[in-house]
């Protein structure tokens, strides 16, 4: 049953280079991808996790809920926990930590981008059974 979850792995891709986001989000199929992309910004997230959007529409705390500095602090911890992952795939599954996350605690994101990341690692902790410590 776990391989049948692990071949609906993860495709995490986060370019962060700046503050400010837009959002990109097709609300009409719960399967498609999260995407905060700001072309000329350089940076993109592309979350393709079947269920996220769902859980993003449907279990997330809303908008507003944490404050900005809550959700940096914890994404700061999230983001370490899963590149150590993503760096020991003998250790932990390849498929689920595919990618390392580039996050710098120096630069603004915005509050679209650490909402959206903090609840992809709220999400892929229940989904996966695992916690990211």
């Amino acid at each position: 049953m776990k391989i049948k979850y692990f071949l609906f792995s993860i495709s995490l891709i986060v370019f962060l280079v700046t503050c400010n986001s837009t959002q990109k989000l097709n609300n009409n199929n719960n399967e498609e991808p999260v995407v905060i992309a700001n072309d000329s910004l350089e940076y993109e997230i592309i979350i393709i996790d079947p269920g996220f959007n769902l859980y993003l529409n449907s279990v997330a705390r809303p908008k507003g809920f944490y404050s900005q500095n809550y959700l940096e602090n914890k994404n700061q911890f999230f983001v370490a926990a899963w590149n150590y992952r993503a760096n020991n795939p003998l250790q932990f599954n390849p498929s689920i930590y595919e990618n390392v996350i580039e996050y710098d605690n120096n630069v603004d994101y915005g509050y679209d981008v650490n909402y959206k990341l903090f609840n992809y690692f709220l999400f892929a902790q229940q989904k996966y059974r695992m916690q990211l410590r």
